[in-house]
């Protein structure tokens, strides 16, 4: 995933390091629909895929994170994503429709999101890997204070025989200024038991705003151990994450399931 015209991979570099501090303005404590760390990898040119996320606080905060908000405890949140691969460089990407089921306020529609990932052009070959990945997003009230936002998720990685490690150092932007981007990067560190096969620890972070970081206590530090399957069906990954600080959900399940829905012929296996 790249330019039309093959921007050579130097200029995507230094596009993913320009953009990743370009003022994009956050706000701590959004709810989450989706889990996952992104591998830099997209659906091959004219493939529609489909995966579904869905998450569930089996134990979590008891008080909604912003007024009015949902209450994480006992909530699931979910979206099934729509993915077509534009090029080998360009997935194009709607999240519709966002929803939960909430312990305070039941069953509700929140929003959804558009994105863009740009991505160098067969990243599960590389060694090093990289790419850039923005999303828009019309939010329901309950489910984010701000109406529109949008992200900014740099993506870089590394496959080290059967040991991958990526880092994606997201900020959450309300439009609110510089100042107000929300640091919330993820880390996994996966070991490949065999091409279907993967474990994997992932590190999920909510810092705050970057004007001032919360106080160790006050953020948001899960720890996720996940299964990923490569295969038919569909690819599933699964995981279980465990709040290590005072203002995480405790206790969070995750499951995602992927399936490409359509192949133009010459993608066809």
């Amino acid at each position: 995933m790249v330019c039309k015209s093959r921007i050579c991979s130097a200029g995507l570099f230094t596009l993913v390091a320009a953009v990743s501090v370009i003022a994009w303005a956050g706000v701590a404590h959004a709810q989450t629909d989706e889990i996952q760390v992104y591998d830099a990898e997209i659906a091959e040119p004219g493939v529609l895929n489909l995966e579904l996320h869905n998450n569930y606080t089996f134990d979590g905060l008891k008080t909604p994170r912003f007024p009015g908000g949902l209450v994480p405890d006992h909530t699931l949140n979910g979206v099934p994503e729509w993915a077509y691969g534009v090029t080998d460089w360009f997935e194009q990407g709607l999240y519709l429709p966002l929803y939960s089921d909430s312990s305070n306020l039941g069953g509700t529609l929140n929003g959804f999101k558009v994105r863009e990932l740009f991505v160098v052009p067969h990243a599960a070959e590389q060694t090093f890997f990289y790419g850039i990945n923005f999303e828009f997003s019309y939010n329901a009230k309950y489910w984010d204070p701000n109406m529109y936002s949008s992200e900014i998720r740099p993506i870089f990685g590394w496959h080290l025989g059967k040991f991958d490690f990526i880092i994606n150092p997201i900020f959450d932007n309300s439009w609110k200024g510089f100042n107000n981007l929300d640091f919330v990067p993820s880390v996994r560190l996966a070991y490949n038991l065999s091409q279907t096969w993967a474990v994997a620890v992932e590190q999920y972070s909510d810092f705050g705003v970057i004007k001032h970081f919360l106080a160790a206590d006050q953020q948001s530090q899960q720890l996720f151990g996940v299964v990923d399957y490569k295969g038919e069906p569909f690819d599933v990954e699964a995981g279980l994450g465990f709040g290590l600080t005072g203002a995480s959900d405790r206790l969070v399940a995750k499951l995602m399931l992927s399936r490409d829905l359509y192949k133009p012929e010459h993608s066809a296996n």
